[in-house]
């Protein structure tokens, strides 16, 4: 099978839906398909993997990463690049942008359209300087109409299919398929250099990764580590990532007494994540928009019981008193949490081979077997002209916005 994905991020930049593509990507070539990825201009890097298109105007939008906003402009598209693809699908990972030329072209060339709903949308409306309820019914608008273009949605969870059922209606042509994880690196990582080279000799770790943005309450962790620190002072909380809220996050650590035993690590190679997370004893974390917890599989992959708040994306890969502890959105909940595992040694082991046996649920080949199995399916309804049904009942709220404005905003006239 001839598979493109269409992706705002690809290398060099780092989150979960580059991870998800890439992953994707390693699992179907294995498989023995060939997967062409279409992505963002990335200046002063050189792609090692072959079949990487880049589209050349990218604008770069001043966060942490320099966050890569791509002009969907590929003139030699239609004419040089796509026809000697020999298509079978297109696989859109984002609804705007280069989403929208993933729409075109599948429409174009007469391909179904496969769409990965990666994230909650909703909960970034707060990035764009417009009335919170006119962004909230502007992206809410523009996933409704998206949706409608598509022969199949994928979820990387139940809880979000929950949620699309709930909001839109949408309760077939969608399946859930989570991120698929090389399993390998994370069991036969070393955490012994990485305890060494930062000098935590016996301390218990406590890790967690994420950009550090407001929408991941990394406060709430940050106050339940000075809870537990305060009656532990071998504990410690490492933080992988970056993001515009550092400066802010290193403030809170002060404020709490805690700065001397709280490490910002900053970004780091996604090829060191494994060594990092095997130097853990327990992996923590806060966030309450996750859409499939990645960053919880590749814990328990490398064998790290987790302590969490009970949200979406999270409690699809934990399961309560199994791999580790959910909790309430309460930093004292979470840190006594914290405290009943790292007190109890017996326990701790217990979760560890909790998390060691649930990881193997996620191995990449198999997540990649039923993502083919949704092309096919995609393919099939192509054929039969059917697409993805939004229930127009639930969509009234998003229908109140003026029509020309809406047109402006996708930049096309009906």
């Amino acid at each position: 099978m001839h598979i493109a994905h269409f992706t705002n991020t690809y290398h060099p930049v780092v989150s979960g839906v580059v991870r998800s593509v890439s992953a994707f990507r390693q699992g179907l070539t294995e498989l023995g398909h060939n997967v062409f990825v279409f992505a963002q201009h990335a200046s002063k890097y050189t792609d090692d993997e072959p079949f990487i298109f880049r589209y050349p105007a990218t604008i770069e939008l001043p966060l942490s990463q320099n966050f890569p906003l791509t002009i969907p402009v590929f003139p030699t598209l239609d004419e040089w690049v796509l026809p000697p693809l020999k298509l079978d699908v297109i696989h859109s990972h984002h609804p705007f942008l280069l989403g929208q030329s993933a729409a075109s072209k599948a429409d174009e060339f007469n391909l179904p359209l496969i769409f990965t709903f990666h994230t909650r949308y909703r909960e970034y409306s707060h990035y764009f300087p417009i009335d919170q309820k006119l962004a909230k019914r502007a992206i809410d608008r523009l996933l409704g109409d998206y949706m409608e273009k598509c022969q199949h949605i994928v979820v990387p969870s139940d809880s979000i299919k929950e949620m699309l059922a709930e909001q839109y209606g949408v309760t077939e042509q969608i399946t859930t398929v989570p991120t698929g994880l090389d399993l390998k690196p994370f069991q036969i990582a070393d955490g012994q250099a990485i305890r060494q080279k930062y000098g935590w000799g016996n301390d218990k770790v406590l890790i967690s990764i994420g950009r550090l943005a407001k929408e991941k309450n990394w406060e709430t962790l940050l106050t339940a580590a000075a809870e537990v620190i305060r009656k532990h002072s071998d504990v410690r909380l490492v933080i992988i990532g970056d993001g515009e809220e550092r400066k802010a996050l290193n403030k809170v650590a002060q404020d709490l007494n805690i700065a001397g035993r709280v490490e910002f690590a900053g970004q780091i190679p996604f090829g060191d994540v494994p060594s990092y997370l095997k130097a853990a004893d327990l992996f923590c974390f806060a966030s309450v928009t996750e859409t499939q917890g990645l960053v919880t599989m590749e814990a328990i992959a490398a064998g790290l019981p987790v302590v969490a708040v009970n949200a979406t994306g999270t409690r699809d890969v934990i399961e309560h008193a199994q791999e580790g502890l959910l909790t309430d959105n309460d930093s004292m909940a979470l840190a006594r949490a914290i405290s009943q595992v790292i007190d109890d040694e017996a326990l701790l082991q217990r979760f560890r081979e909790g998390a060691k046996k649930r990881a193997e649920d996620f191995d990449i080949i198999q997540q990649a077997k039923k993502l083919l199995d949704v092309y096919h399916q995609a393919i099939e309804d192509k054929k039969a002209n059917q697409f993805v049904r939004v229930d127009k009942r639930k969509r009234i709220f998003q229908l109140m916005i003026d029509e020309e404005w809406w047109d402006k905003l996708l930049g096309h006239q009906r």
